[in-house]
């Protein structure tokens, strides 16, 4: 009898391992920017990591792009429309029990102002503030990539 190949272990699909199992969550956020400060916003306490300060946007639907994802929860979350939209940086993290792949991107405010609407607070900070504000371990890479480069804050 021959002998059957042993299961690759897939580290970027999880297939194989343990976090095949865990569920997977398509995530659009926006790098909103007026007068060279950014929009965070502040996790509700009672969701999954309440609390942390993110960069708003929310699941992709399974319809829609990520740019419509992005629009949609932009308004629903915090009541704004912005600019054109560019893609910025893509991450997979994975947290025990779910893996998240969030799709940022780089964008102007264009008109309303935010109210905290789906979502606990909200802020516009600068640079230098980066620091003072949890954001989830997801955002680690893109956070040290925010205050390298001076130029994203135009």
């Amino acid at each position: 009898m021959a002998r059957q190949p042993r299961k690759s272990h897939d580290r970027q699909s999880g297939r194989g391992t343990p976090q095949a199992r865990s569920r997977s969550v398509e995530v659009a956020a926006a790098l909103v920017f007026r007068a060279r400060k950014l929009l965070i916003a502040q996790r509700r306490s009672n969701a999954h990591l309440g609390g942390l300060w993110e960069f708003p946007g929310g699941k992709r639907e399974a319809h829609e792009t990520f740019e419509e994802c992005l629009r949609r929860e932009l308004r629903e979350e915090l009541g704004i429309e912005i600019g054109p939209a560019e893609p910025f940086e893509a991450i997979t993290h994975r947290y025990p029990g779910k893996t998240v792949h969030l799709e940022f991107f780089w964008c102007l405010w264009k008109e309303h102002e935010p109210q905290a609407l789906g979502c606990q607070a909200f802020a516009w900070i600068g640079r230098e503030q980066l620091d003072h504000f949890p954001f989830p371990a997801a955002d680690a890479k893109l956070l040290r990539k925010l205050k390298r480069s001076a130029k994203l804050w135009r």
